[in-house]
């Protein structure tokens, strides 16, 4: 299938690394031009010379999402690189983990910045540059935890619902401008971050990384746990002009982890 991204302009956020860069990966390989983003410049800058080879540019413009003026720095800078945006991957690093009772005021504000306003300073920043092109498409990138709640991440569980709600508001009230917007939620997947939150499983069940892993794989219907060009397959799809028709969608790539009917 020709996912018809030759050329398209597109700008993924929080892609060093992980899922954002498993998407930016596809969309090059694609022939899209791309500009990536990342907080680590020099993540970043291995990121870019990775995926420099084959059709398509690439630029990387580092900074950080949580904030305000970066955010319309990151747009600015990327249309006037590209000539104009025609794809959005709003993605950026997940917030600190903890119960309600131990989390402050302080960590949510952290948090609101990075997984919910990081989604709606790019989107407002690019709107203008969405509404020139002839395929525009935006896609945010959440997480099962938006529909089935994840022990210990009361912050995602609760901002990446929120998102879900702005992605599905936009789709609504911006179909008029033919911009499809769309949400992508997934699920245990084989990266740092991953890694990360189940090593702090083992050491609270003084058990080892690879029984937490085996442990979230049997969760799900396949029995394990998702390579991120997995993920990133589905994701690109979605944001493609080959979806052209499909906008305001909730789609969690989880392996069937997620045990609901909606």
């Amino acid at each position: 299938m020709d996912l018809e991204l030759l050329n398209k302009k597109a700008v993924v956020t929080g892609s060093s690394s992980g899922l954002g860069f498993a998407i930016a990966r596809v969309l090059k390989d694609e022939g899209a031009d791309l500009v990536i983003n990342s907080r680590n410049p020099e993540k970043l800058q291995q990121a870019m010379e990775s995926l420099q080879s084959g059709s398509g540019g690439v630029t990387a413009i580092p900074g950080d999402v949580s904030s305000a003026e970066f955010c319309e720095t990151l747009i600015r800078d990327a249309a006037k690189n590209m000539g104009g945006i025609d794809l959005l991957v709003t993605n950026s690093g997940g917030p600190k983990t903890g119960k309600f009772e131990t989390l402050t005021d302080q960590d949510w504000m952290d948090a609101i910045n990075l997984c919910f306003f990081s989604h709606l300073r790019l989107i407002r920043a690019a709107l203008p540059f969405l509404k020139n092109s002839e395929t525009p498409s935006v896609l945010t990138i959440t997480s099962i935890s938006a529909k089935q709640p994840i022990p210990d991440l009361i912050l995602s569980n609760t901002l990446r619902a929120g998102v879900l709600g702005l992605t599905k508001t936009l789709s609504q009230e911006l179909g008029i401008h033919n911009i499809r917007f769309n949400s992508i939620l997934p699920g245990w997947t084989k990266t740092q971050r991953a890694l990360s939150l189940l090593e702090g499983r083992s050491q609270k069940n003084n058990t080892t990384v690879e029984v937490e892993m085996e442990k979230q794989a049997e969760a799900t219907a396949l029995k394990r746990l998702a390579d991120p060009e997995e993920f990133a397959k589905a994701a690109v799809f979605i944001l493609s002009p080959a979806a052209s028709y499909i906008t305001g969608l909730m789609l969690p790539v989880d392996g069937g982890s997620y045990k609901g009917l909606l």
